[in-house]
């Protein structure tokens, strides 16, 4: 994709698309709802028109091609299965309107049916599946076409969360498998992160981040990756970059936290400079008992435990931070405790840009 842009009359919904889908990579374009990954894969298949840019594939201009000749399978959310025909017909059907003989057929389907584990559903109907069998015709349907890109739009969406974490895998699997080029929409950040060799971040029309899942976790490029990132969000805080003795500190909310040796020198000439601090609920620092460490004092709001670790929420400001607790927490709701911030772990923005201070130099 080349600087593709799209817009619905003065809505800009996708802007300046820019990257490249490797051969046989799986790429993940994540953000939330309205930020225009959809609209970006429909582009490619070209079930939208682009306004502005190229899109290339395996290397042919196809901004002017039906989407029927571009060779791309497209996986929806909906399924969209014929609901009058069996298993076997509707896996069948793009392959019989392209004129393969019929032996042809009869091997991709039983092939394909027998990689997804459908094949004694093959003389059943659309309504006579659950929606994890649905969503393997589906698959099934794609995989027979042996396209040059798989096209998924938040195919997982609609089931609910053990069969959605058992179809994750066999599509992670199936890719292993196939070698397929993939390009795949999600807004769930699990989904991203476990499957993607390649992160797109977007929001709002525009690409935020591209990189390795490792890579977007630790080092996001502004608070919104950050924030997005991440199974639990990250935190964050405002703070204001002070000079103390001999070193540099950050106050957050009264509360003085001497900087670590690398950052304390990449901030040694900004005192008086205002960041945000971001920093994810595993690297908060619970303090169950007294402690001279310093820590921000806050109301307890919520409680959950999740097995091997509790998640706690306490207010700060107007909204809430996040920590995690290995051990079963003795407080109760409403009881003030004391979070400190490993700074070491926490990541720096830019006041005005959001922009991660120690990346964009």
């Amino acid at each position: 994709m080349e600087k593709v842009s799209k817009n619905y009359g003065k809505v800009v919904a996708v802007k300046d698309a820019d990257f490249v889908v490797d051969d046989k990579s799986f790429v993940v374009m994540v953000g939330p709802s309205g930020c225009g990954k959809s609209t970006t894969l429909r582009m490619v298949a070209g079930l939208e028109e682009i306004d502005e840019g190229e899109i290339f594939i395996d290397g042919k201009l196809v901004n002017n091609m039906h989407p029927k000749d571009r060779d791309v399978a497209m996986v929806f959310q909906s399924y969209a299965l014929y609901p009058h025909m069996t298993v076997y017909d509707n896996i069948a059907f793009g392959l019989r309107m392209r004129k393969f003989q019929r032996d042809e057929v009869d091997k991709r389907v039983l092939d394909a049916a027998n990689i997804l584990g459908i094949d004694d559903l093959l003389k059943r109907k659309p309504s006579e599946l659950s929606g994890g069998q649905k969503q393997r015709v589906a698959l099934g349907r794609a995989i027979v076409r042996n396209p040059k890109v798989f096209l998924f739009d938040e195919p997982l969406s609609n089931l609910d969360a053990k069969f959605r974490v058992q179809l994750r895998a066999e599509i992670k699997r199936l890719h292993q498998s196939l070698e397929a080029t993939t390009m795949y929409v999600t807004h769930d950040q699990v989904e991203a992160m476990t499957l993607g060799d390649k992160i797109v971040v977007m929001d709002k029309g525009l690409i935020q981040q591209i990189g390795s899942p490792d890579d977007v976790f630790h080092n996001p490029r502004n608070k919104f990756v950050g924030g997005f990132i991440g199974s639990s969000g990250m935190n964050f805080f405002d703070g204001t970059i002070a000079s103390a003795g001999n070193g540099v500190v950050c106050e957050i909310a009264g509360v003085v936290f001497r900087l670590p040796a690398e950052k304390a020198e990449r901030f040694a000439s900004d005192s008086g400079r205002k960041v945000i601090i971001g920093i994810r609920p595993p690297d908060m620092i619970v303090y169950t008992g007294e402690t001279s460490e310093p820590h921000l004092k806050l109301k307890l709001n919520l409680i959950e435990l999740l097995g091997g670790y509790s998640q706690l929420y306490a207010q700060y400001g107007e909204g809430e931070v996040c920590a995690h607790c290995e051990e079963r927490f003795k407080a109760s709701i409403g009881d003030e405790i004391g979070l400190g911030i490993d700074l070491e772990k926490a990541h720096f923005f830019d006041w005005d840009t959001e922009e991660n201070i120690f990346l964009i130099g």
